[in-house]
């Protein structure tokens, strides 16, 4: 354990250096299929069981829950996955209707800027996309991740049963969504301060998980509200 720590702070300390580039993962979830469709389907399953109850409470505080069966059907293709821990995508209903509450608090028709660090799938960006198109707002969502927008890979979902997509594809049946996003690859941490961006209006940060990463999306943010 304290062997892998060094390792990591030492590879972590190199790609410091100007004149070295961390490269960008290729299968950043293998090359192969992860599990059957009954087991997709089985998890989701227990995933829709699972929901915390103040989610509902917190929806009804903020005036607007997002619309469950289109929901759930964007979880199965997007956060329905193989891992140690339970799945819990409750994330994607506070960030609907916390957002939907303010474009709803907005007294002029300015462009609305929502910036997010951490694509991945695209759920979370879809989620607040679709309080864009629910509101009928104008205004782009900047989603930052290092994996490609338009290259074709397993994702460790359900979709994987159809052969390798590119994130375009996954999120393709949400097309009128996908069209407020604008998908950038690179790593957050050396790209962020290359993004020209004026102002931000609201904000979702969930990329590399260290106090050191997110203080610096963080002050990015703030330095634009």
């Amino acid at each position: 354990m304290i062997l892998k720590k060094l390792l990591r702070y030492i590879v972590k300390k190199l790609f410091e250096f100007p004149f070295l580039t961390k490269p960008l993962p290729k299968f950043p979830f293998g090359k192969k299929l992860w599990a059957s469709k009954d087991t997709y389907l089985l998890l989701h399953k227990n995933a829709i069981k699972n929901v915390n109850k103040n989610i509902v409470q917190f929806e009804n505080s903020y005036g607007k829950g997002i619309d469950i069966e289109w929901f759930e059907n964007l979880a199965l293709h997007t956060q329905v996955v193989i891992k140690e821990e339970k799945l819990n995508y409750d994330h994607g209903r506070i960030l609907y209707s916390t957002l939907y509450r303010y474009i709803e608090n907005q007294k002029s028709d300015k462009y609305l800027t929502i910036f997010e660090t951490g694509t991945a799938r695209g759920f979370s960006a879809i989620c607040m996309a679709k309080a864009f198109t629910d509101t009928n707002k104008l205004g782009k969502i900047i989603s930052v991740d290092c994996i490609s927008h338009n290259e074709s890979i397993y994702w460790n979902c359900i979709d994987d049963l159809e052969g390798p997509k590119t994130r375009n594809e996954l999120l393709s049946k949400w097309s009128k969504e996908l069209s407020r996003i604008v998908f950038i690859q690179g790593w957050t941490d050396s790209l962020i301060n290359r993004i020209g961006l004026d102002r931000i209006n609201f904000a979702f940060l969930d990329a590399q998980h260290t106090k050191e990463a997110v203080l610096k999306e963080f002050l990015f943010v703030s330095e634009k509200q």
